[in-house]
């Protein structure tokens, strides 16, 4: 064996035996009973906080512990010590978790009563004015209008009102279409008798220019001219 490996296990044996006897001289962590009440809500938020905190710390602390129970020749010893001092530092922590949870509920449950006891007495009060003023004069009610009789009838008598109209001025009315006519067909007779006339005017006029014509053409020729008949 090499003088360093020597030193190594020497150091090593002081090391278990100062472990030893640390986990000998040191008891259970005593735990603190003279707890404070809690006075506010924000306290005990924060009371709880920092017990979520403790636990997480006291889980880390046991772990460590576990495995240094494992190097020592007492582990069962060791470990048993290590169960007991969390143990009770999770009795402490719940503690104080149990007296923040508590106030809260406390303060919860006075603070309802409070606002109930509020409107409780915001009611009373408002019912008391309401008793204290006078009576109010009754509404007059107006007579309801008169029932509005049926149109029905007075439509009917229009409509046939505007009948009777229409066939009294019917024959009025033929007799004028009937006038109209004649006197359409009466206009349309003048007309077409003097499109004949006008006709007839420009074919004499057209035949006495021919015949003139004519004669002209014959004298021009030497020939006798022709009687006009």
């Amino acid at each position: 064996m090499t003088r360093a490996q020597s030193m190594l296990r020497h150091a090593g044996a002081l090391l278990a035996a100062s472990l030893v006897a640390a986990c000998a001289s040191k008891g259970p962590a005593p735990v603190a009973r003279a707890l404070a009440p809690t006075t506010s809500v924000a306290q005990a938020d924060e009371r709880l906080a920092a017990v979520a905190a403790e636990r997480a710390a006291i889980a880390a602390r046991y772990a460590e512990r576990e495995v240094l129970c494992y190097e020592k020749f007492f582990v069962n010893n060791c470990l048993d010590e290590a169960n007991e001092r969390r143990r009770l530092a999770l009795a402490a922590q719940r503690e104080i978790e149990v007296e923040a949870e508590y106030f809260k509920r406390k303060n919860k449950v006075e603070e309802r009563d409070k606002a109930m006891a509020e409107a409780e007495a915001k009611f009373q009060a408002e019912e008391a004015a309401t008793a204290a003023q006078p009576p109010a004069a009754p509404k007059t009610v107006s007579p309801a209008p008169p029932p509005r009789g049926s149109s029905v009838p007075g439509r009917v008598a229009r409509r046939d009102a505007r009948a009777a109209q229409e066939a009294a001025a019917a024959p009025a009315d033929a007799a004028t279409r009937a006038a109209n006519a004649a006197a359409f067909e009466e206009r349309k007779r003048k007309s077409e008798e003097r499109q004949r006339e006008v006709a007839r005017r420009k074919a004499e006029r057209a035949a006495k220019r021919a015949a003139e014509q004519a004669e002209k053409d014959k004298a021009a020729a030497g020939q006798p001219p022709v009687p006009a008949k």
